[in-house]
C-alpha cells in the first residue's frame, strides 16, 4: 500500500513521528521518537504481565465502557448477532464484526442498521484452535467490540483521521500511557476487498486494528491500484472496519500471566480443582514459570511447527530444563483450552446450532469432542462438560441465549454418549489400519488421519496411541484440530451448471417478467404477450400467473390458448435472471402472439396448502422441540411433501402427535396470511435471522411472509388464511443423517386422500381376520404370537427331522475324504447344521435343497479346498452365485430343475481338488 495513505493530519497534529521497525522492517507511527521497534510480537516482548497497563476492568466493565465512549461520541449501539452466520450462505460461523454486513451492507446492496455504529460481537474463529492454551493468548471465541462507518458518495460519515483520533481518546480514557502506543503500518487484504490499515499496539500486544475498507477486485472507472499482483479498484463505499479485541484489553487490565487467568478466573480455578491441581495455584515457583512462559510462548506460532521444538525455545529463554516445563505447563494449557472450549460451546448451543457431522453443527461437535478429550487427559469424568458449559453460560447470562439452558445441557450429554460410542467402536478400525502400514513399513499419513476423523470421528490422538500398540507410528501435525476446521469452516457448494445460462444476455434485453401470481395470487387465467421463444421450448411472456420453481415448491403446470385456438401444455415453470421461463410441449407460440395461460388450478392450489403448511409445522415443531429447529431443506408436493429440521434426537412418535395437533390448532384459528415486501435490513432487525429457513434470498428488499407465528424470507405462494390449508397429517418421521429429522407429511384434500387409504388398509387388514378394525390390533398380536409359537415347532420338528437324516446319511470316502453330496429339502438353517458337522470331522458336504429356488451349502474342512470355490460352481449352474468363508459358503439359484447337474459338477470339482 502507499505510504501517503498513513500520512494523517491526526498523526502530524499529534507529533507523532513515522519510523522503521528494525527487527522487522515494517513501519509504525510513535510520539516516542526514539523509539526502533514497533511494538509488534515477536519483535518486543510482552511488559504488561506483572505490570497492568489500564485501570482493571471486568469482562462486563470492559465491554461497557468501550460502547458507552461511543455511543457518546455519536454511534449507535445495536446488540450482538448469533455466532451461526446464518444470513451467509459462505461461512457458518460470525468471524469479525464486519461480517454482520457482509454481503448485502458492504456491498452497497441495502444500508446498514445504523450509521456510524458500535457492537460487541461474538465470534468464533477455529483456524488456531491448536494454539487454544498454549500461547497464552489465543481464544476460539472472543468478542470483537468494533465501531462501523459507511461513507458514501452522498454521505461522509468519517475515515480515517477521526477513526484514529477515537481510538486514541478511548485508550485514554482507560488509562493507557499514550507514549507507549503504536500505530503499525499494515495493509489488509481479504474477501476480495482490500485498503490500508494499522494494528494498534500497546506493551506488546496488538488490541485493536482499524481497517479502511476503500478497494476491491469489481472493476471501477477509477484507476486500480496493485497488490500482491492483482488490481484492486477503488470502491464507490469506503468502509471503516474496526476490531478492538476485548478479552485482551481486558488482559492488559490485568497483567495476568494469560488471558485464560484474567477474562475466566473463575472458570480456571474450577477447572483446576477438578483435575486436582488448585494446589498450584498457591505455588509461588509456578506462578513464576507459568508468567515468564506466557512472555515468550505468546510471541510463537504453533502452526506448522512441533510443540516440542517451541517448549524448547521457551525453557531456553526462562532457563529451565524443558521436561519440567512441560511437566508444570502441559495440564495447566489443556485447563486452559477447556475453560475457552467450553464458552466457545455455550455460544454454539445457545446460538442454536446443532451438532451433526455437516456445516456449523461438524464444528460444534470438533470443539466439543476436542473437550471431552482433554478432559480425559485430566482425569476429568465426561459428564462434567455439562456443567461447565450450563456454568459458562450463567457467566454471560441466558438471557444473551436464544436456547434454553436445559436443552443446551441435553445437547451436551446427548454428545457425550455419541464421544463414547465412537471411541468403543473406533478401537477395532484403527487397530486394522496400524497392522496394514506397519506391514507396508509406513506411517498411517495424515490422509488417513483426516479421514478416520471426518467419517468415523476417531481423534487422532486415539490413533496415535492404539497405532503404537500395534508397533505403528502415525504422521499427526500438533496443529491436526486448526487443519480439520479450516476445512470445514466454509461452505465449498457451487452453483450447479445450468444449461440455460448461455440465454442470460439475450433475455437481459428483455422487460423483467411481471410476476401476476403476487399481484393476483387468487386467479389462475390471464392473458399475455409472448417475447421471446428459446429453442421452441421456453416460452418468455411480458406477465404471467405461473410460479417458477423455487424455494423447494415446484414450479406450475397448465395450458397456453393461441390465437388460432390451439392448446399447448406448459409441463415446468422456471425463473432466469429477471424473465420466467414456461417450458412447453405438443405445441408451439410465436413471438409477439396474445396467449391465453390457465393454471392447472388443483395442482397449485394443492402445492399451496402444502407450501403453508410447511410454515405451520415448523413453527409447532419449534413449539414442541425448542428454540433450534432450523429447516435443513423441503420439498412441497402435490400430494405429500417433506420437511428437513435439524434436531440432535429422534423425534419420538409422542413428540409427532404433538406436533401435528398444535399444527392443526394453528390452522383452526384460521388466522390470515400476512405477505409483505421489506427492506432487508429493517426485516433482520426486528424479526432476527430465523428469517432465512429456506436459504438467504438475494436484493435490497425480500419478501416476509408471516404465518401463524412463523415469519420466514420466502418467495412461495400461500393461502390466504391458515385454515384454507385444511388437515395437516403428518405420514411419518425419518432420521436421514446424524442432526437431521425429516417428516414427511400431508395437507388439506392430499390429507384427506391419506386418511382414506390408511383405512382401507386397516378395513382389508380386519376383513384378512374376520373381525371389527377395533378388534384388530389384539387379533394381530394373537395371530402373530400363534405364529411364532408355530415357527418354533417347526424349527424342533426340522431338527429333530436333520437329526434323523444325519443318522442316515452315509458320506462317499474320496481320496481318504468323507465327502456327503445330496439333495435334502430342508431349510437352510437346517443344512447348515449338517454339512458343519460333516466338515467338523475333517469331511466336505455339498448339500443343495429345492423350492421356489435352488437353495446350497457347502462346507470343508480340508484346509486347502474353499468352499468359496465350489459354491461358485454350483451356483452358476443353477442360474445364480453365492459366496462365503473358506470353510463355510451358500447360495443359490432359479433353476431347480439343474440341481442333479449342479451336484453333479460339485462332486467333479470335489473330487478332482482331492485326487490332485
Amino acid at each position: 500500500m502507499m505510504e501517503e495513505e498513513y500520512q494523517l493530519e491526526y498523526f502530524k497534529s499529534q507529533e507523532l513521528t513515522r519510523n522503521i521497525c528494525t527487527s522487522c522492517g515494517k513501519a509504525f507511527w510513535t510520539r516516542d521518537p526514539d523509539r526502533t521497534v514497533c511494538g509488534d510480537a515477536p519483535c518486543e516482548p510482552y511488559q504488561f504481565i506483572g505490570s497492568p497497563l489500564f485501570r482493571p476492568h471486568s469482562v462486563d466493565e470492559m465491554r461497557e465502557a468501550y460502547l458507552s465512549f461511543f455511543e457518546k461520541e455519536g454511534h449507535t449501539r445495536i446488540s450482538r448477532y448469533p455466532v451461526a452466520a446464518r444470513w451467509r450462505d459462505d461461512i457458518y460461523l460470525t468471524i469479525a464484526s464486519i461480517a454482520d454486513f457482509q454481503p448485502f451492507v458492504t456491498s452497497g446492496v441495502v444500508p446498514p442498521p445504523a450509521n456510524p455504529l458500535t457492537i460487541s460481537q461474538p465470534c468464533i474463529r477455529l483456524n488456531d484452535l491448536d494454539s487454544v492454551g498454549r500461547s497464552g493468548r489465543h481464544l476460539t471465541c472472543f468478542e470483537m467490540m468494533a465501531h462501523h462507518a459507511f461513507n458514501s458518495e452522498g454521505k461522509e460519515v468519517y475515515w480515517k483521521d477521526r477513526t484514529v483520533e477515537l481510538c486514541d481518546q478511548f485508550l485514554s480514557s482507560l488509562g493507557a500511557d499514550m507514549n507507549r502506543v503504536t500505530y503499525k503500518e499494515h495493509p489488509w487484504i481479504g474477501g476480495g476487498n482490500a485498503g490500508p490499515s494499522v494494528e494498534v499496539l500497546i506493551g506488546g500486544l496488538e488490541v485493536a486494528t482499524l481497517v479502511f475498507m476503500s478497494l476491491g477486485k469489481q472493476k471501477t472507472e477509477k484507476p486500480p491500484v496493485m497488490l500482491e499482483g492483482n488490481p484492486y479498484y477503488p470502491m464507490s463505499l469506503r468502509i471503516v472496519d474496526t476490531g478492538y479485541g476485548l478479552e485482551r484489553l481486558v488482559w492488559a487490565s490485568k497483567g495476568s500471566p494469560t488471558i485464560y487467568d484474567a477474562v475466566f478466573p473463575e472458570m480456571v480455578s474450577h477447572v483446576m480443582q477438578e483435575a486436582g491441581l488448585g494446589h498450584r495455584l498457591d505455588d509461588p515457583d509456578f506462578i513464576r514459570i507459568l508468567g515468564e512462559n506466557a512472555k515468550f510462548a505468546g510471541l510463537m506460532d504453533i502452526s506448522g511447527q512441533r510443540i516440542f521444538e517451541l517448549r524448547q525455545k521457551v525453557a531456553d529463554q526462562i532457563n529451565i530444563p524443558v521436561d519440567k516445563l512441560e511437566k508444570m505447563i502441559a495440564p495447566v494449557e489443556s485447563v486452559y483450552a477447556i475453560v475457552d472450549h467450553t464458552r466457545c460451546l455455550s455460544y454454539m448451543l445457545g446460538d442454536c446450532i446443532v451438532p451433526s457431522n455437516v456445516k456449523d453443527g461438524y464444528l460444534a461437535r470438533l470443539v466439543t469432542r476436542r473437550t471431552l478429550r482433554m478432559m480425559r487427559d485430566l482425569g476429568i469424568e465426561d459428564s462434567f462438560l455439562s456443567s461447565l458449559v450450563s456454568r459458562q453460560m450463567k457467566i454471560i447470562g441466558p438471557d444473551r441465549f436464544e436456547q434454553d439452558p436445559e436443552v443446551v445441557s441435553e445437547i451436551v450429554e446427548r454428545e457425550i454418549d455419541k464421544y463414547r460410542s465412537t471411541m468403543d467402536r473406533g478401537t477395532r478400525t484403527v487397530e486394522r489400519l496400524a497392522q496394514t502400514y506397519k506391514k507396508k513399513c509406513q506411517k498411517i499419513p495424515l490422509t488417513e488421519m483426516v479421514t478416520l476423523y471426518d467419517s468415523h470421528g476417531i481423534p487422532p490422538e486415539m490413533v496415535r496411541d492404539l497405532a503404537a500398540s500395534q508397533g505403528a507410528v502415525v504422521d499427526l501435525p500438533d496443529d491436526f484440530y486448526s487443519q480439520i476446521a479450516n476445512m470445514h469452516s466454509e461452505s465449498d457448494r457451487q452453483p450447479e451448471k445450468n444449461p440455460l445460462f448461455d440465454y442470460l444476455d439475450r433475455l437481459s434485453h428483455l422487460p423483467e417478467t411481471r410476476r401476476l401470481y403476487y399481484d393476483k395470487p387468487g386467479s389462475m387465467e390471464f392473458e399475455a404477450k409472448v417475447l421471446d421463444v428459446l429453442e421452441n421450448q421456453y416460452v418468455v411472456l411480458d406477465q404471467t400467473l405461473y410460479y417458477p420453481e423455487g424455494g423447494g415448491q415446484p414450479g406450475d403446470t397448465g395450458l397456453f390458448l393461441t390465437p388460432d385456438g390451439l392448446a399447448v401444455r406448459v409441463e415446468d415453470t422456471v425463473k432466469l435472471g429477471e424473465s420466467i421461463l414456461h417450458k412447453i410441449s405438443c405445441g408451439h407460440v410465436q413471438v409477439g402472439d396474445t396467449i391465453r395461460g390457465i393454471i392447472d388450478e388443483e395442482r397449485r392450489v394443492s402445492l399451496m396448502r402444502h407450501h403453508t403448511a410447511t410454515h405451520i409445522l415448523l413453527h409447532a415443531a419449534q413449539e414442541v422441540l425448542g428454540a433450534h429447529i432450523h429447516q435443513a431443506g423441503a420439498q412441497k408436493g402435490e400430494t405429500s411433501s417433506r420437511m428437513d429440521l435439524r434436531h440432535y434426537k429422534h423425534i419420538t412418535s409422542d413428540e409427532l402427535k404433538k406436533i401435528e395437533i398444535a399444527a392443526n390448532r394453528l390452522v383452526m384459528v384460521n388466522s390470515p396470511t400476512s405477505i409483505a415486501w421489506e427492506d432487508r435490513t429493517d426485516a433482520e432487525q426486528k424479526y432476527g435471522f430465523c428469517l432465512y429457513q429456506g436459504g438467504v434470498p438475494p436484493g435490497s428488499r425480500i419478501r416476509v411472509v408471516k404465518v401463524a407465528g412463523d415469519i420466514e424470507a420466502c418467495a412461495g405462494t400461500h393461502c390466504a388464511h391458515t385454515g384454507d390449508v385444511g388437515t395437516i397429517k403428518i405420514i411419518r418421521v425419518e432420521h436421514i443423517q446424524d442432526g437431521i429429522e425429516r417428516i414427511e407429511f400431508a395437507a388439506g384434500l392430499a390429507a384427506v386422500s391419506y386418511l382414506h387409504r390408511m383405512e382401507d388398509l386397516l378395513t382389508t387388514s380386519a376383513d384378512a381376520f374376520s373381525v371389527q378394525t377395533e378388534a384388530l390390533p389384539a387379533t394381530s398380536q394373537r395371530f402373530f404370537g400363534e405364529w411364532k409359537d408355530q415357527r418354533k415347532e417347526i424349527e424342533r420338528l426340522s431338527a429333530k427331522v436333520s437329526e434323523l437324516e444325519l443318522k442316515n446319511l452315509t458320506p462317499d470316502e474320496i481320496a481318504g475324504k468323507s465327502v456327503l453330496i445330496k439333495r435334502l429339502d430342508l431349510p437352510s438353517v437346517e443344512l447348515v447344521k449338517i454339512a458343519s458337522s460333516i466338515a467338523e470331522t475333517g469331511g466336505i458336504a455339498l448339500l443343495i435343497a429345492g423350492g421356489d429356488t435352488a437353495r446350497a451349502v457347502v462346507a470343508s474342512g480340508v484346509d486347502t479346498l474353499k468352499a468359496g470355490d465350489i459354491i461358485s460352481a454350483v451356483c452358476g449352474v443353477l442360474g445364480g452365485k453365492g459366496g462365503g468363508k473358506p470353510n463355510l459358503a451358500q447360495g443359490g439359484g432359479p433353476d431347480v430343475g439343474k440341481i442333479d447337474e449342479a451336484l453333479t459338477a460339485g462332486r467333479v470339482l470335489i473330487s478332482t481338488h482331492l485326487h490332485a
